[in-house]
């Protein structure tokens, strides 16, 4: 069984839309290179969740994580959601 793995991958195995939301999180964002950025969808089975979600961690080094939501699946999201959330101060 599989959680959280939608749309196509490419021939790594990850998803074209996840591989977008990390560049533009990174351009947006001003982040350098040895900043690890991972993004995942997730499906949330409460009934409070939004259902599936993206959630991207940065990982500076010598910093703490920093985690943005966005309640859409990453087919759905375009740079103007990343963009909303890193100005909303998430990951802050």
């Amino acid at each position: 069984m599989r959680f959280g793995l939608f749309g196509r991958k490419d021939k790594r195995g990850e998803n074209p839309a996840l591989i977008a939301i990390k560049a533009w999180v990174r351009e947006i964002g001003g982040l350098p290179q040895d900043t690890v950025i991972a993004a995942n969808e997730i499906i949330c089975a409460d009934p409070s969740c939004p259902g599936t979600e993206t959630v991207v961690l940065i990982m500076e080094p010598g910093e703490e994580t920093r985690a943005i939501k966005i309640s859409l699946t990453a087919d759905e999201i375009t740079r103007a959601d990343v963009e909303a959330a890193l100005a909303a101060g998430q990951g802050e």
